[in-house]
């Protein structure tokens, strides 16, 4: 029996040749027009607007809004006196986050924010991986204002960065750590290894 259900379905494999080969993709790949990326430019006045709504949501939260160089905005945003962000964006929509101790430099010696060193403690080092990694999740083109917004309620929940116990092992530390990771939508702590 198992040669002959074999037979079968060798016959109706072969029967029904497979609709896409290696030629037929490259030819209607070339024909296909290509998508153009879309980038929604919005006012300065528009961002700053919303920056300014977020900065009134949030009293724990304080955020400085600066232009460098022209449109684009940075953000520093300093979280009680637990840690500092600093927030680049690109009109509305979050390129880039580093987060800092509250007592670190977060100025070059020029005066400008400092966007490229990292924090010299471990802890927020895992913060500002776990905030790129928000970064990827809060994704919505059509409203950026929602992402920005939902991203800085996600940075929120790290004002008892210190005093929460993570919610799976009930524990403070955690190889010395405490719970850095906050889920997306219950902003509850966690420690890295505890999340899955």
């Amino acid at each position: 029996q198992l040669q002959y259900h074999a037979g079968l379905a060798s016959g109706l494999l072969n029967q029904q040749s497979l609709k896409r080969s290696a030629n037929q993709m490259g030819v209607s790949a070339k024909r296909r027009p290509k998508a153009q990326p879309t980038t929604l430019v919005l006012p300065p006045q528009y961002v700053d607007d919303v920056i300014n709504r977020i900065d009134r949501m949030f009293p724990e939260m304080t955020i400085q809004l600066s232009r460098p160089n022209g449109t684009s905005a940075m953000l520093l945003v300093t979280l009680g006196k637990v840690l500092k962000v600093i927030v680049v964006m690109r009109s509305l929509f979050i390129d880039r986050t580093i987060v800092k101790g509250y007592n670190e430099n977060v100025y070059t010696e020029d005066g400008k924010l400092d966007i490229w060193s990292k924090s010299n403690y471990q802890v927020f080092q895992k913060v500002t991986d776990h905030a790129t990694t928000a970064l990827l999740h809060y994704q919505l083109p059509q409203m950026p204002d929602v992402v920005v917004r939902s991203f800085m309620t996600w940075l929120r929940s790290y004002i008892k960065l210190f005093q929460a116990p993570c919610q799976r092992c009930g524990k403070f530390l955690q190889d010395g750590l405490p719970p850095t990771w906050r889920d997306f939508r219950t902003l509850e702590a966690f420690h890295d290894t505890c999340r899955q």
